[in-house]
């Protein structure tokens, strides 16, 4: 491929990716509580518009799991802030969704999925964190993490 991709797609799953979707407003989402960085972690609501353009972060630290080897990702815990997010969403449906790669920074943290290039193979990374990598064919029905 000689060029990044513009779109990608994320598809929920039982593993990194359970709440990937469609808000009742028509937005696309990705909800996770296994975003981190340097010790921090967070719940992160992405948002996309209806026709996959990015939107707006939604953020919120809460406490790392004890005992994760820094560079490992897994749930915060943060169970009634990620029921809150998605009760933002209001009726919600979890399917994949097709979006860009966007990146915003929030309060010194860089926040969204990261388009990198390592010896001419693309590759969109989730942060903070990077536990997710999508590669081509982006249909999102395998990643790295």
């Amino acid at each position: 491929m000689d060029e990044a991709p513009a779109r990608f797609t994320i598809v929920p799953d039982d593993y990194h990716v359970p709440y990937a979707g469609t808000a009742e407003d028509g937005r696309k989402f990705f909800l996770s509580d296994e975003l981190f960085d340097q010790g921090s972690g967070y719940v992160g609501l992405y948002l996309w518009k209806a026709d996959g353009t990015f939107d707006e972060v939604r953020v919120d630290k809460v406490a790392r799991a004890e005992g994760l080897p820094p560079g490992q990702a897994a749930s915060a815990g943060a169970d009634e802030v990620v029921a809150a997010r998605l009760a933002e969403l209001g009726k919600y449906v979890l399917e994949p969704i097709e979006v860009e790669p966007f990146t915003k920074v929030v309060d010194g943290v860089t926040f969204g999925w990261v388009v990198d290039q390592f010896e001419g193979e693309y590759s969109i990374n989730i942060e903070p964190g990077d536990f997710i990598a999508y590669y081509e064919p982006w249909d999102g029905l395998g990643y790295d993490t």
